[in-house]
């Protein structure tokens, strides 16, 4: 198999994408954070609701920032990969390349992880709307 620098190169976009969707992720949850704050000091009778979700958001704040983590460290390897690559160091710049790519599969499985506690949020507003309508 050919490996030269144009490889680990490939996944710049891809790395650079997900960082930019996980920010996303990160600021979509401080907005809901922050107006969750405000409707537990403004509407006493919704704290439960509102603790079910702090509980939910803290957990996925956590993988955010987990996944933001392996992101970096995949892309960081991947720049150190084609570092050695120019330098002439092939096996190390493969060994590189392969966590690169490890990192990148844990961070999109926090990813996963992170939309499947955004769906059961979700499904926590659901209950209290359905508790309204009763």
């Amino acid at each position: 198999m050919s490996f030269a620098i144009n490889t680990p190169a490939l996944l710049f976009p891809a790395i650079t994408l997900l960082m930019l969707a996980y920010t996303n992720r990160f600021l979509a949850l401080a907005t809901l954070i922050r107006n969750l704050h405000t409707k537990y000091k403004q509407v006493p009778e919704e704290r439960e609701v509102v603790h079910a979700q702090i509980k939910n958001l803290k957990r996925r704040l956590v993988l955010v920032k987990q996944m933001q983590a392996a992101g970096i460290i995949s892309f960081f390897l991947c720049v150190l990969c084609m570092l050695f690559l120019y330098f002439g160091y092939d096996v190390l710049a493969f060994s590189t390349f392969g966590l690169s790519l490890g990192f990148l599969l844990v961070s999109l499985a926090l990813s996963l992880n992170e939309i499947t506690i955004s769906t059961k949020a979700l499904e926590i507003e659901l209950k209290d709307m359905e508790k309204l309508e009763s």
